[in-house]
């Protein structure tokens, strides 16, 4: 890839990390936002993804997507080229975002951060492209590192763990968390759709403790629309 030169430099400064609409957006998801309109859960080669950032850009644009947040695992590499990719004018609002794995109630989890400054020195242990440890692991510290990123923190795909949803979401509530992944495609279809039951049976159990709910298609092969 090529060097990124200095105004590509300035727009990685620029990327969407506004909070309040970001919450507007994620407020307005539901089960047929995804994956044609918002996608808040890919990855590239800068992680365990098949797609460079340039290529993902390219089936957003096709798709004609308009809320994408790249969240490669410990790695925000990819915004340098995704941005280049967008230009200055597009319609696509790129958001900010990464994929921490730490430890909740002694189970392995994935939190996604949406809406961070990329630039915070709070980020700099999960930036490395490898799992932290010692404090660092710990859900709690991730999700206070990702506020101090002016981000949003989300639990990914809470059905997929060892550990039952409900006390995965009842723990990550205690710890400070902002949001859900609810519409996730557990069974991994070919084109991307939620799982109707575990999806509505998560989305029906965050209304007691009003979580932001959020979805994604947790991109890792060659096409944004499936898994």
């Amino acid at each position: 890839m090529q060097d990124i030169d200095d105004s590509v430099q300035k727009l990685v400064i620029s990327v969407n990390n506004n909070i309040d609409k970001l919450k507007r957006v994620i407020r307005s998801i539901d089960k047929y936002s995804c994956p044609k309109n918002i996608n808040l859960h890919c990855h590239t080669i800068f992680s365990d993804g098949s797609l460079s950032p340039e290529e993902l850009i390219i089936q957003a644009k096709e798709l004609g997507i308009k809320h994408l947040a790249i969240t490669d695992h410990h790695s925000i590499k990819a915004y340098s080229y995704a941005l280049k990719s967008i230009g200055r004018s597009n319609n696509i609002n790129l958001w900010s975002g990464i994929e921490i794995s730490c430890i909740l109630k002694n189970c392995l989890v994935h939190i996604i951060g949406l809406g961070i400054d990329i630039n915070s020195p709070y980020l700099l242990p999960y930036i490395n492209n490898e799992a932290t440890i010692g404090n660092d692991l710990q859900a709690q510290t991730v999700i206070l590192s990702i506020r101090k990123s002016g981000g949003l923190s989300i639990l990914a795909h809470p059905a997929r763990y060892r550990i039952d949803f409900k006390d995965l979401i009842d723990e990550s509530y205690k710890l400070g968390i902002d949001g859900i992944e609810v519409w996730y495609d557990y069974q991994m279809t070919s084109i991307w759709k939620p799982s109707d039951y575990i999806c509505n049976c998560i989305d029906n159990y965050i209304q007691q403790y009003d979580l932001l709910a959020t979805c994604g298609t947790d991109t890792h092969g060659e096409s944004l629309l499936s898994r």
